[in-house]
């Protein structure tokens, strides 16, 4: 069975910090691109960062600066760590796993609220 489970969303500050993590079972992890992306009430769901199987990482304008993401293929997760939150943040983060080797293979976490509001 595919899993990706998202965790370490929750209520901050304006001004804060958060760590999201994606743990992922069922798949070659490795083999994989790993992305985060985020949808608030109303918008299109769309990609806060990635990274690809090699290990190039992108970032949304938006969030350059201020998130990090990072794999650990030991462990089989995917974090992002959000710092200087701001009201816009606000969303449900989720996760993804992606790879075209052969054909497409696409799976997406349940999703991980974040709210930033003071």
């Amino acid at each position: 069975q595919v899993q990706l489970v998202e965790s370490g969303g929750g209520l901050v500050q304006p001004g804060g910090s958060l760590r999201l993590s994606c743990a992922a079972s069922g798949i070659v992890f490795s083999l994989y691109n790993m992305a985060w992306y985020r949808q608030a009430p109303g918008k299109q769901r769309e990609l806060v960062a990635g990274t690809t199987s090699g290990g190039r990482i992108n970032y949304a304008d938006s969030v350059k600066g201020r998130f990090t993401l990072s794999r650990d293929n030991s462990k089989n997760t995917v974090s992002l760590e959000m710092n200087s939150l701001k009201s816009e943040d606000t969303a449900v983060y989720y996760c993804n796993a992606k790879q075209l080797i052969a054909t497409l293979w696409e799976y997406w976490g349940r999703g991980t609220q974040v709210t930033v509001s003071s």
